[in-house]
């Protein structure tokens, strides 16, 4: 932790959401939010311009994602610890994002229980994760291997990560248009790139595919 208070960027598409953050964080003299960004191009603008400790991402952004957006801040400011908080459930996007260079993942509904632990964690140079995705990581490294159907998710971008996960929790693809902040055609445009890379032969197949990942991911 720095000798002074540590200066926090918010990059969130929800202006309630970033005041939550605001306000849960205002209790703490040595932490500030001294900037807030509604995506991921603002963010960047704001890191340009600005130097942060912590940059606290959203996964789900307008136009560039979070995920992506994690990745370019691995490559342009790799000495910058980005802590993920987001509505999407860890067991499906915590190994990813950590492997994109976030230094920690929250779920939103665990913010107020969790952040003030999960920023120091970070800020000390180690990784936060609950202990959920922590024993699934090591379970998977200690096996040496995954089911075929977790290998194959790897190959799919994450955007289409996205949309496959969504898929399999039961959602339509107007809902996770909505959700994704992308329009109904480009949600289209993913199902197809996923149904091809995944050697699937229609929508039926598709739709099978993704929630028996999801239930298994859950396990």
């Amino acid at each position: 932790m720095p000798d002074r208070p540590v200066r926090l960027l918010i990059v969130d598409d929800h202006p309630i959401v970033r005041q939550g953050i605001v306000e849960l964080l205002g209790r703490h003299k040595d932490i500030e939010v001294v900037a807030q960004a509604e995506d991921a191009q603002e963010g960047l603008a704001l890191i340009r311009q600005q130097t942060f400790d912590l940059a606290i991402v959203d996964l789900s952004l307008r136009g560039l994602s979070g995920m992506e957006l994690i990745k370019q801040l691995q490559a342009e400011y790799p000495s910058l610890p980005v802590l993920v908080l987001s509505m999407h459930d860890e067991l499906f996007y915590a190994e990813r994002a950590l492997r994109a260079g976030a230094r920690g993942y929250i779920m939103k509904q665990e913010a107020l229980e969790k952040i003030d632990e999960a920023i120091k964690t970070v800020l000390s140079g180690e990784v936060f994760v609950s202990q959920t995705v922590s024993a699934k990581v090591l379970h998977r490294f200690v096996s040496g291997a995954s089911s075929r159907n977790e290998d194959a998710v790897e190959i799919l971008s994450d955007r289409e990560f996205e949309v496959y996960q969504l898929l399999g929790q039961g959602y339509g693809t107007r809902q996770i248009a909505d959700m994704l902040h992308i329009s109904h055609k480009t949600v289209e445009t993913y199902r197809a790139n996923i149904k091809n890379k995944l050697r699937l032969r229609n929508a039926s197949e598709l739709v099978q595919s993704a929630v028996q990942w999801v239930q298994t991911a859950l396990r």
